[in-house]
């Protein structure tokens, strides 16, 4: 990593943004003094245009001074109960201006009643009628200049009419450094820092304080006038940082972060600028240590075909493969702006990585065996599927049988015909005794995958099976995001739903770390930690997006069609056998039994249900997949 740049100095205009936001958490008390300080300025005005220079303190009774003091009170109870004080100086506009109008005249007028209703006649009727209007005129000024000053202030610091951003930084090591070396520019104001370490806490780095531990930032003293909470904690543990995720998220502000470790290492981020919070950081899961030389050795200098290579897990295996160099990268694609999108990205990122991008259906086996005698890959990568569960389970069971099934019989098929080495199948946990259409037609491709292994035994068939990915389309995170962007309410099926969970590039590290490993005729199952309840992700989604709970309301919509309550990864029957890799483990499935119906038989049968009822599509696949039956809720 490189060394941190030189801090770019705060301006004058950062230094006195972040004096005045210091105040802001006493604004009533010094509201009320400062207009103190007004309403006796104007006093003595006053009786400086009523009698002159000469004679504006000597003229006066020996009363004036306890005369003043009582106004002044009254003055300022009048503008308590108006609400006066708790108004936004920065935002003073015509509104405050009346709200003053009404107590300016209200405190004239009962003062005025109380001076000659005592019959302190020294107090000259002039300067009692007089004083509200200078009175209304100095503190409407006052609040003016602020407002000017505030948003000339702005200016300079965001360059627009934006408002500046006032940030508690967490972690106060490296990150932290490199992030105050341009921070500054992009319109923020640092507030201060926290971390953990006693030996920082009271110092000062690159000129911002050190506050306190992270536990501090529940403390209303130390937020002060902050808006946003930026983590800098890229090289903690999962541990420490889903931590800092738990603490941020009960103070109420705006969390965002800087990039994490893996991000700084493939580039993808900037140590100087901060991001959103995205579902890896939700997650809290260490990084996985692959056999990074298995992998190349598998990769390296060969040609990799990835069919679906633009949805989310295809996007991303691009990504992870591009990484190590193969000879030439073939993209296979239904949709013509999703392959679009790839390819523009790899072409930015590996500009010297050979691309080759094909609009094709993994549902017509001829295309696929043309692109694949032309192409000869050495490994395949097969993740194009219809992954929507409740689509899939009204309507569209013959749709998901034909391409999650045949389509990937097809692929198998084709890439065993063209001499691939290894063909790698992406499956799901809801092909683990599933209960709907779409996991039931992953089970039956890992079986008629693994009916091709004694036929083509040059070729390694396998396949992988996670859970659900976190930020892929269609994912909850996204559609959280828009629901809370939107002021709600969150729609979540039930109370006590659990998924287990995975992000995107783990994944797909995973899945190339088990084509590396895996021999034929294997399911692999990534280990996806800890389950998630999906109503506690939304809770947190909500605090880091800095609204309360009650801010945001959940409700609950039922389970949809073919949903259960709890994924599973293995069968009841099934074991697993451990890896060199931790987070991979090989599973070992339920033998079929001379009664279980032949794939080629059940293959035979497939085209004659093309018109056939939803019913008759299950019907048909629980044939291959006894194991498929409807959850009970």
């Amino acid at each position: 990593m490189n060394p941190p740049s030189k801090p770019t100095p705060p301006t004058v205009w950062h230094r006195l943004d972040h004096f005045l936001a210091r105040l802001r958490p006493h604004r009533e008390p010094l509201s009320l003094v400062v207009d103190g300080l007004l309403i006796a300025f104007a006093w003595n005005v006053t009786y400086l245009f009523r009698i002159g220079f000469d004679r504006w303190f000597d003229a006066r009774p020996w009363y004036d001074f306890w005369v003043m003091l009582g106004i002044i009170a009254a003055y300022l109870t009048l503008f308590w109960i108006l609400r006066v004080p708790q108004s936004m100086w920065r935002f003073s506009g015509f509104g405050e201006v009346k709200r003053l109008t009404w107590a300016c005249l209200g405190a004239g007028v009962a003062c005025a009643a109380t001076v000659m209703g005592l019959q302190l006649y020294g107090v000259p009727r002039s300067v009692l009628a007089l004083h509200p209007l200078v009175t209304l005129m100095s503190v409407c000024m006052v609040r003016v200049g602020y407002r000017m000053l505030y948003e000339h202030s702005r200016a300079q610091i965001t360059g627009g009419d934006k408002e500046v951003r006032r940030a508690l930084i967490l972690g106060a090591g490296q990150a932290a450094k490199r992030l105050m070396a341009g921070i500054h520019q992009q319109g923020w104001i640092v507030m201060g820092m926290l971390d953990d370490d006693p030996a920082k806490q009271g110092a000062r780095i690159s000129g911002v304080p050190v506050l306190g531990p992270l536990e501090a930032v529940s403390d209303r003293a130390v937020l002060g006038a902050a808006t946003h909470l930026i983590i800098a904690l890229p090289g903690a543990a999962a541990r420490q940082r889903r931590r800092a995720f738990e603490l941020a998220s009960s103070a109420g502000l705006p969390v965002l972060t800087v990039p994490s470790a893996d991000e700084l290492r493939l580039g993808t981020g900037s140590a100087e600028r901060v991001r959103d919070i995205e579902p890896e950081d939700l997650l809290g899961r260490e990084t996985v240590q692959l056999d990074e030389q298995g992998i190349d050795m598998v990769l390296h200098g060969k040609t990799v075909l990835i069919t679906g290579g633009g949805g989310s897990i295809g996007a991303e295996l691009c990504r992870q493969v591009a990484r190590y160099k193969p000879a030439r990268l073939v993209l296979v694609e239904l949709s013509e702006f999703n392959l679009y999108t790839i390819e523009q990205e790899l072409s930015q990122r590996f500009p010297e990585l050979p691309l080759l991008r094909l609009v094709g259906d993994v549902k017509d086996l001829d295309n696929l065996r043309n692109i694949l005698r032309a192409t000869r890959p050495a490994v395949v990568f097969h993740a194009a599927a219809y992954k929507h569960v409740p689509l899939m389970e009204e309507h569209n069971a013959w749709a998901a049988m034909r391409n999650n099934t045949l389509g990937s019989y097809n692929a198998a098929l084709a890439s065993a015909e063209a001499g691939v080495e290894r063909f790698v199948l992406i499956s799901t946990d809801k092909a683990v005794n599933p209960t709907n259409v779409m996991g039931a037609t992953k089970r039956a491709a890992e079986i008629v995958i693994s009916a091709l292994v004694p036929a083509w035994p040059a070729t390694r068939f396998m396949a992988v099976r996670f859970g659900n990915v976190l930020g892929s389309s269609g994912s909850v995170i996204p559609k959280f995001k828009e629901q809370i962007a939107r002021g709600g309410p969150i729609t979540i099926t039930h109370p006590d739903i659990i998924r287990y969970f995975m992000t995107i590039p783990e994944a797909a590290r995973l899945v190339l770390q088990a084509a590396a490993i895996g021999t034929s005729g294997q399911v692999l199952v990534l280990d996806m930690g800890e389950p998630v309840r999906i109503v506690d992700l939304a809770q947190q989604l909500i605090r880091l997006s800095g609204h309360a709970p009650e801010d945001i309301p959940i409700v609950f919509s039922g389970l949809r069609p073919g949903e259960k309550l709890f994924e599973e990864m293995l069968a009841d029957s099934d074991t697993t056998i451990a890896t060199p890799i931790a987070r991979l483990r090989i599973a070992r499935l339920r033998e079929r039994g001379s009664d279980d119906e032949s794939v080629d038989a059940w293959l035979t049968a497939f085209e004659a249900l093309r018109y056939a009822e939803d019913e008759a599509i299950r019907t048909h696949l629980r044939r291959l997949v006894p194991e498929f039956q409807p959850p009970t809720h």
